[in-house]
């Protein structure tokens, strides 16, 4: 029987723990798990039982052999955009670097029942699937418990929450970020200084408000409730409705903070149908430095996330994970940089 000590910190046992119950390497574990015909029967049945008996993956599953990792996949929450482009464009680096294949697909919301979870996370085994990778998903307990249930390890990057605080994830210093943003401005002489977030329940935006509050709050300047908005969505059409709430308002600011690129850009557009020409009236700072921020008009200051670092980073995690391997830490984070372009400048006298 499995010692219940030798186990993740989650609880649900690993491909090296199930190896050293039925007296076998990793990789005959693996061979068993990715259906692979290079195994002796009495061994396959012997592994194959443990897998079944500890819930490590239902008794029909079999994964397709690729290379030496099988098939990593790879889920998107909402719509594809320019952020999530490039963290794909890490991930594939890593696979391609790693030997495994890359599937792609839209991290279903609707799993919130415990029985309609387990089925989907049972789909992903019997079709070959050794890891899940998530950005910014918006992840239930469902979905991790019946990620855990059939062992199949998961990394989210740059999470829009947590259900488990021992979720696996890939991030970046969004507290200093938000803070070098806001020093930046501080620093040309701006006073009157905005941010514009995404979701207020999202934890990357919080840590970048709170960066935000903690350079403002340096510098001895008051960050009264106006000076922080919340959008419903990190895209560019809540971050034009932010701008008009906020020109249109009493408090009008010389600079904004905001949490990604394309709130940026919905910031400035609302700043050119109201006549403000950024920087000369408006500077604007983005982040993640993602093609947007070059190609606009005028080209965006931003706090730079290194996005494709992080998706190589968390394949390479999902991978070792799958591989059984103990992890330092659940928390990676990378570090962002500020990049300046032109759309930051000293405020109109």
């Amino acid at each position: 029987m499995l010692d219940r000590t030798a186990r993740t910190r989650n609880g649900r046992p690993t491909l090296a723990t199930i190896a050293q119950s039925a007296g076998v390497s990793v990789a005959t574990v693996s061979k068993v798990v990715n259906g692979r015909d290079d195994v002796a029967a009495d061994t396959r049945a012997l592994v194959e039982d443990l897998l079944r008996r500890h819930d490590y993956a239902p008794p029909s599953a079999r994964r397709t052999p690729h290379a030496d990792g099988g098939v990593v996949q790879f889920f998107v929450h909402g719509e594809l955009r320019a952020y999530s482009t490039q963290v794909i464009d890490g991930v594939l680096g890593g696979a391609e670097e790693a030997g495994v294949s890359v599937a792609v697909g839209k991290l279903p919301a609707d799993l919130s029942h415990g029985a309609s979870a387990r089925s989907w996370a049972r789909e992903l085994v019997a079709l070959g699937r050794s890891g899940v990778i998530v950005v910014t998903g918006e992840l239930t307990a469902a979905h991790v418990d019946a990620l855990g249930q059939v062992g199949l390890p998961l990394v989210v990057i740059d999470p829009l929450n947590l259900p488990r605080r021992e979720v696996t994830s890939v991030g970046s210093t969004n507290f200093t970020g938000g803070m070098t943003a806001t020093q930046h401005l501080l620093n040309l002489g701006h006073r009157s200084i905005v941010y514009v977030g995404g979701p207020a329940t999202s934890s990357c935006n919080r840590a970048r408000e709170h960066g935000f509050r903690a350079a403002m709050e340096a510098a001895g300047l008051p960050v009264p409730p106006e000076a922080t908005v919340a959008t419903d969505e990190f895209a560019y059409e809540p971050g034009r409705r932010a701008g008009e709430l906020l020109l249109d308002g009493p408090y009008r600011p010389t600079a904004v903070v905001a949490g990604c690129d394309s709130i940026a850009l919905g910031v400035m557009e609302a700043a050119r149908v109201r006549g403000l020409r950024v920087p000369v009236d408006l500077s604007v700072v983005g982040f993640d430095d993602t093609e947007l921020a070059e190609v606009s008009t005028p080209p965006l200051t931003v706090i730079r996330q290194p996005l494709r670092e992080m998706g190589r980073v968390a394949l390479k995690t999902v991978l070792r994970m799958a591989a059984g391997e103990e992890l330092d830490s659940h928390h990676v984070e990378l570090a962002t940089e500020l990049v300046v372009r032109a759309t930051t400048v000293p405020p109109a006298a």
